[in-house]
């Protein structure tokens, strides 16, 4: 409606304009004849350009250049009217030049002053929290932006301040870059800063942690947004902006997957996930039903885990094509039905025992878990046709210290010694701690924590490697889609933390300090664990592949007898082994250790 009278209104006013506002009573006859034409020239030209597509509050340079394409279309259509079909001889034709001038800017002038008014209301409301934005950049751009067009998020941006010396004086959506992110002390206390949003989703771990350090220091909250993947994978909202989490002082960086390569072999694919209810399993399968297999097996051996997990993708993939069984890895027929049932084309193979203390103390179970498991579930996907075979490792394998890393490297041997043997591609995975995971030492920190602590450290200088669920999850992916056969992965795992850094950054983050309200205690390495873990040993070589965060392992040439021989030797007396002489056995079978048999010191 308001269009239709900005185009009668221009028609009018680009005569007045035309005649010096006194427009003679001959003309005033020929240009109410010619408005209903005029009138439904334009409308349809609006409609057909999309005029009407667009909100009036988002009104944006694309906006303006529909409107330019409308008016000159039904201009051009109009005077083609006038001079051909209409029989008016005497038609001023400035008034057709002068018109569109005049609609163009009534139309696009409404739309921006709407705008313009709106945000100037809703950046002038009171009762808004005052916020300092860390970064110029797109992400800032966009919740500024966010932050003016939605009045009920509640937030009022007083500035910016960023490193980018570029930027220094500039106005984004006429909110000014204060300085640098140094001078946040100052820009606080200058604006009246309650709150400051941390708008980098690209830092590093050590970047974040300084940024971090730099703004609690001015005793404001301080927020931040999600990682650049979920700002990729979706429009920036106010929803998003949340606490500072430990994987923010990480600093991962956004993982870039080859989604055609991974949906070659598992989209329309049967897929099993053994342990697919543990921390890796449950994301391999959440990541592996987004890519649309025709099946998705899921594997698990405990009740209550696969319970919850058939519950939770009942919820978030209704209808989907995923199956629980409810099966050991180690009950040969109950597996090997699963198989003849389903007919995987690939297997995640992530059933393990991974917990290294608990290891050592049962060393008969680590073997039968994570040696035996891997073998039958790898004898059964070569016996049923299964494609690709993808074991999931860990750092611990490396030059292994525990009876958990030994039983993980014999179980990389194991499937590279299946390789080439049947029509099944193995490959191997091997990637460090996952935050998060069960067991892991974040939520063992955090529970310290809320009772009052001390958090125990087992030693002062222990570093680990840490990735997050999602992202190893994603990475397993990927090295499974490369994969040729007998290959071993090693993912990025980025630069190696402190466990002592990490416990003082969770406190910090709780709104504690370290020797005041918590305490930090070396309790000592336990049986089996490292100060520093490893990727690779002296006697692999590491090289780059195709994806930035993935790396192949040369290994050196396996003798496949030997470990049959050895295998076979202790699987056969395993029951009559005391715990000792199972350990000693396991670091016989690796050859780093040269076939010495002695335990790692």
């Amino acid at each position: 409606m308001s269009d239709t009278l900005l185009t009668a209104l221009s028609f009018w006013l680009s005569y007045l304009l035309r005649f010096n506002f006194s427009i003679p009573s001959a003309f005033s006859g020929k240009m109410l004849a010619l408005l209903p034409v005029l009138l439904l020239l334009r409308l349809v030209s609006y409609r057909y350009f999309g005029l009407y597509g667009g909100v009036w509050r988002f009104a944006s340079m694309s906006d303006l250049l529909r409107i330019l394409k409308a008016v000159t279309t039904s201009s051009i259509l109009f005077a083609g009217y006038v001079v051909f079909l209409s029989g008016t001889v005497d038609f001023p034709r400035s008034v057709l030049v002068i018109d569109w001038f005049v609609l163009v800017c009534l139309l696009g002038g409404s739309r921006f002053i709407y705008r313009l008014s709106r945000e100037f209301r809703i950046l002038k409301t009171v009762g808004k929290k005052r916020v300092l934005i860390i970064g110029a950049g797109n992400a800032g751009e966009m919740l500024v932006r966010e932050m003016k067009q939605n009045p009920r998020i509640g937030l009022f941006p007083t500035g910016f301040l960023d490193d980018d010396p570029s930027k220094r004086g500039r106005r984004i959506h006429d909110i000014p870059v204060l300085g640098r992110i140094e001078d946040v002390g100052r820009a606080v206390s200058k604006q009246k800063v309650e709150e400051i949003i941390i708008a980098i989703p690209s830092l590093t771990g050590k970047e974040m942690r300084r940024v971090i350090a730099l703004c609690e220091s001015t005793g404001v909250a301080v927020r931040t947004l999600p990682a650049m993947g979920d700002i990729l994978n979706g429009t920036i909202g106010m929803r998003e902006i949340r606490e500072i989490r430990i994987e923010d002082l990480l600093g991962r960086e956004h993982i870039e997957l080859d989604r055609v390569q991974i949906g070659d072999y598992l989209a329309d694919k049967k897929v099993m996930v053994t342990g697919a209810a543990g921390s890796i399993g449950r994301e391999l399968c959440r990541q592996i039903l987004r890519v649309k297999p025709r099946e998705l097996i899921l594997f698990e051996r405990v009740e209550n885990e696969l319970f919850h997990l058939q519950i939770e993708f009942a919820e978030q993939f209704p209808g989907g094509p995923y199956v629980p069984i409810l099966g050991d890895i180690l009950d040969v027929k109950r597996l090997e039905r699963a198989m003849e049932d389903h007919r995987p084309d690939v297997v995640f193979h992530a059933a393990a025992y991974k917990h290294v203390p608990m290891m050592e103390a049962h060393p008969l179970e680590a073997v039968k878990n994570n040696i035996v498991g891997t073998s039958r579930v790898a004898e059964a996907s070569a016996k049923y046709g299964v494609k690709k075979f993808v074991l999931i490792s860990t750092d611990k394998a490396v030059k292994p210290a525990n009876v958990m890393g030994a039983t993980k490297r014999i179980a990389e041997l194991v499937c590279q010694g299946m390789n080439g043997r049947s029509a099944t591609k193995f490959v191997v995975v091997r990637f460090g701690n996952v935050l998060n995971s069960a067991g892991s030492v974040i939520p063992l920190f955090k529970e310290q924590i809320a009772k009052g602590g001390p958090i125990k450290v087992t030693h002062q200088e222990a570093t680990r490697y840490f990735m997050s669920i999602p992202e190893a999850a994603q990475l397993v992916m990927q090295a499974g889609a490369m994969g040729k056969g007998g290959e071993i992965y090693v993912l990025d795992m980025g630069e190696p933390v402190r466990i002592t850094d990490l416990a003082t950054d969770m406190v910090r983050l709780m709104g504690l300090k370290v020797g005041e309200d918590i305490d930090i205690v070396y309790s000592g390495l336990r049986p089996g664990e490292k100060i520093h873990e490893e990727l690779s040993t002296d006697e692999e070589e590491v090289e780059p592949t195709a994806h930035e965060k993935i790396m192949v392992v040369k290994s050196p040439p396996l003798n496949r007898d030997a470990l049959g021989k050895g295998l076979e030797d202790l699987v056969t007396r395993l029951d009559t082994l005391s715990f000792d002489e199972i350990r000693q056995a396991l670091f016989a079978m690796i050859p780093e250790n040269s076939g010495n048999g002695t335990l790692p010191q």
